[in-house]
């Protein structure tokens, strides 16, 4: 944004409807196209239409996030961040709710340096289809929702959380520039939304790790332990896919052959910097995608990117510090990785929980409660080191 105002500001959103349209236009999903698409089957994906208890809220935040995107279309950023962009919270009236943009500036930027455009952005986000809800396995009470093309991946936070990831922004962006192929799931926005006098409900967007997800046939979520990590799988012949844990990854192996030691390493300076934040409880998420003839050994799909694989990443970083490695020619190619026979999709994500007093309490808690058993409340060097051995055991 040009001349970024720090602090709060207000402004008169465009409307919806319009939202609606460009967006329906810019991905051209409407009419027939749009309903057969439809009928093809969600594996453990549900639209989330009329008469969904989550049908209203939804509707607004893809008006909301149609606004907001529109803003930085109009207004975008003619250099790196500063500290105010950092800092900046946006309120949008719109028609029955307040939306909240808060970091908007400095999304804007990440966004251009992944090389996304604003207009596709908001083309998935806005009203041009509805958001998919699919059944997690966390414990947690947060919603998780898809956009409708399912590139972008939505999570309800508390506010606490938004802090978190607010307050380590600068450094995360930091270091994405210093480690383009980073696993560390790419956020992509902030986000408030209050209907009338409500409550704030606060969610972010990244960019979805299982994506694009058609011929994915296994997805798990791992944090190295084994303490509440076990997922009854889905009955066989049913459509829903779940999300499986440690313990059902047991006996499974992930076969990168020359790309293993990339992935050690960069496992290693991903969880160093999380180290250094003081988070913990975060995930890899792997999921497995078996690779057809054609698409199998060097050369068949694969790209090298030697001065910036990122579009618009910059360092002054010598690319051989950066371990960057061969991207597949592939949407989502951050994180994904060809093995010889599989395609496997990789990510770090939920990267908001700090080891303050409570997390510190909750370790002793579990020390006596699980004498002897692995468990996910540790100590974030503990947690690091854990699940990097957990990678590299698993790996071949």
């Amino acid at each position: 944004m040009a001349s970024p105002s720090p602090g709060p500001r207000e402004v008169l959103a465009p409307s919806p409807e319009a939202g609606r349209r460009v967006a329906t236009s810019s991905s051209s999903r409407g009419g027939l196209l749009w309903r057969l698409r439809d009928k093809q089957p969600r594996l453990g994906l549900f639209e989330i239409g009329p008469g969904h208890e989550l049908h209203r809220l939804t509707c607004m935040m893809q008006a909301g996030l149609w606004a907001a995107t529109q803003v930085s279309t109009d207004h975008p950023l003619l250099g790196p961040p500063t500290e105010e962009d950092f800092s900046e919270v946006m309120t949008q009236v719109l028609e029955g709710f307040e939306l909240g943009t808060l970091a908007g500036p400095a999304f804007a930027w990440l966004r251009h340096s992944l090389g996304l455009a604003e207009k596709d952005y908001q083309a998935s986000l806005g009203p041009g289809g509805p958001y998919l809800q699919f059944l997690s396995t966390s414990k947690s009470k947060a919603s998780f929702f898809l956009s409708h093309d399912q590139r972008f991946f939505l999570k309800t936070q508390r506010r606490k959380e938004v802090r978190a990831l607010l307050a380590h922004l600068p450094r995360y962006m930091q270091h994405l520039r210093r480690h383009p192929h980073s696993l560390l799931a790419r956020l992509l926005g902030v986000h408030s939304l209050r209907v009338a006098r409500g409550k704030k409900k606060y969610f972010i967007i990244m960019q979805s790790v299982f994506y694009p997800a058609s011929r994915i046939s296994e997805r798990y979520d791992i944090k190295g332990c084994e303490v509440s990590r076990w997922v009854d799988p889905a009955p066989e012949g049913s459509p829903v896919i779940l999300v499986l844990k440690d313990l059902n990854f047991q006996g499974k192996t992930i076969y990168l052959g020359p790309q293993r030691s990339w992935l050690l390493r960069q496992m290693e300076l991903d969880t160093a910097f999380l180290r250094e934040l003081n988070v913990l409880d975060y995930s890899l998420l792997v999921a497995f995608h078996c690779l057809h003839k054609d698409e199998r050994g060097p050369g068949s799909s694969l790209v090298l990117r030697t001065v910036r694989s990122v579009q618009g990443v910059q360092s002054q970083d010598e690319p051989r510090t950066q371990n960057r490695r061969l991207l597949p020619e592939a949407p989502n190619a951050l994180h994904i990785l060809d093995g010889p026979d599989q395609r496997y999709f990789l990510g770090l994500v939920d990267l908001t929980t700090v080891y303050g007093l409570r997390k510190r309490l909750e370790h002793l808690w579990k020390t006596l409660r699980y004498p002897g058993r692995t468990f996910s409340t540790v100590s974030p060097a503990r947690y690091a080191r854990r699940l990097y051995q957990w990678v590299e055991a698993h790996t071949e």
